[in-house]
């Protein structure tokens, strides 16, 4: 019964990994600082980068990426969301958080402006497209040179950085997978994007890409009495922000022919400058919906038949690599391994056995994959393939622990 529930609780809560943490004078670091120098943009923009706790120095796995505008800012909102809901929730990825620290309100607005809300507007703005060059000719190019990225991307952006966002979708669709727009200022030149959406929404394809929009509580500056029933009656300055969202909301729904799948939220507790935390994280699980696991009460019963479970990883394999647009493994190999080990304890050898192989199966370059296998077959009594599992252990890894063992297997 104790192994039981251990075998239900370990698998129940298996997107839960321990997250180690170097030795610091800090709780907690946030993101490697690194650069490039831009052609485009005549500068070098700083950027900050977080590799998942799967990540292993010189291991061949590449992993989806996140590009985060306003990164120095939000970095660690995406961080924590990111750390508790990966592996169940959302697979384990590379985390991008550009500076938009210097010249935000230049890079992130989609037109031109020289007069807003009746008075001249001197910053300097409307630089979106440069911008784009930048991520797109640059910055991208570089990260997957540096870093072991995919080209599975998702673009978060809030306010300005939303507004870019959408314009990225409607604009440079190719360029991403996911658009996470936060509370995005949809009113930027008296909704100029807004109006061009209706017609590229209505002609183009937006097929195999995901959109998560977020609306803050913050509907009417001066008056409580604006509820999101009845903001879209009012025609004053101060809700062209909130109607212009809802507006975009609407029409994206209008238009489900054209394959986008689109999602928003109304934040009614939180302000424009509160709402990125819950935003990341609705929009994040919302954007990867389709890569939480399922009949997980199936892999927490015993009595599930090994043809059944079988099934129910090939599916998700089937799934994941149409959504990705590669080969992944449906599950990670401490899952495989310890559901493998379980098995044995409880008398389920067989079992035990698809897990031990489908983990060398999955993952071919993982040593300890080899060793455990290795200890299902000692554990029968089949010295020649434990044999020949460990010696391909030793193969990988080259350590003293499975040279050892060789040798002991070899004496036998």
């Amino acid at each position: 019964m104790i192994k039981k529930l251990l075998l239900s609780t370990i698998i129940a809560f298996l997107f839960i990994s321990l997250k180690g943490q170097a030795q610091s004078d800090y709780l907690i670091q946030i993101g490697l600082k690194d650069s490039v120098h831009s052609e485009v943009l005549n500068e070098t923009r700083e950027f900050y980068v977080v590799l998942p706790d799967s990540y292993v120095e010189g291991s061949d796995t590449k992993y989806p990426v996140v590009f985060l505008l306003d990164g120095d800012v939000m970095l660690n909102a995406l961080q924590t969301v990111h750390s508790f809901y990966s592996g169940g929730f959302m697979p384990d990825m590379i985390l991008v958080g550009i500076s938009n620290a210097e010249s935000r309100t230049r890079d992130l607005t989609t037109s031109e402006l020289s007069e807003r809300r009746g008075q001249a507007y001197n910053q300097e703005n409307g630089a979106a497209d440069k911008f784009t060059s930048f991520i797109e000719s640059e910055l991208i190019p570089f990260v997957e040179d540096h870093y072991p990225v995919t080209n599975y991307r998702t673009l978060i952006g809030h306010s300005y950085g939303g507004l870019f966002t959408v314009n990225m979708l409607l604009n440079h669709t190719e360029l991403f997978e996911n658009y996470l727009a936060i509370d995005p200022s949809m009113d930027w030149d008296q909704q100029k994007l807004l109006k061009e959406s209706k017609d590229i929404l209505s002609q183009k394809s937006f097929a195999g890409k995901s959109l998560f929009v977020s609306l803050g509580g913050q509907l009417h500056m001066a008056d409580t009495d604006i509820t999101i029933d009845n903001v879209m009656k009012d025609t004053t300055e101060y809700t062209l922000f909130a109607r212009s969202i809802i507006e975009m909301s609407e029409i994206m729904k209008a238009n489900k022919e054209n394959e986008l799948n689109f999602q928003w939220k109304f934040y009614p507790n939180d302000l424009h400058g509160t709402i990125p935390l819950p935003s990341i994280m609705d929009g994040m699980i919302g954007l990867f919906s389709w890569y939480q696991m399922e009949d997980i009460n199936k892999f927490n019963d015993p009595q599930t038949p090994n043809d059944v479970l079988y099934q129910i990883i090939k599916r998700r394999e089937k799934k994941l690599k149409e959504h990705f647009g590669y080969a992944v493994a449906p599950y990670p190999n401490f899952l495989f391994n310890m559901s493998g080990y379980m098995s044995m304890d409880m008398g389920n050898f067989d079992k035990a056995l698809m897990y031990f192989q489908l983990n060398t199966e999955y993952f071919p370059n993982d040593a300890n994959a080899y060793d455990s296998l290795a200890d299902y077959y000692e554990s029968q009594n089949d010295t020649e393939n434990a044999l020949k599992n460990v010696t391909k252990a030793y193969e990988l890894s080259g350590s003293d622990a499975h040279k050892e063992r060789l040798e002991g297997l070899k004496g036998k």
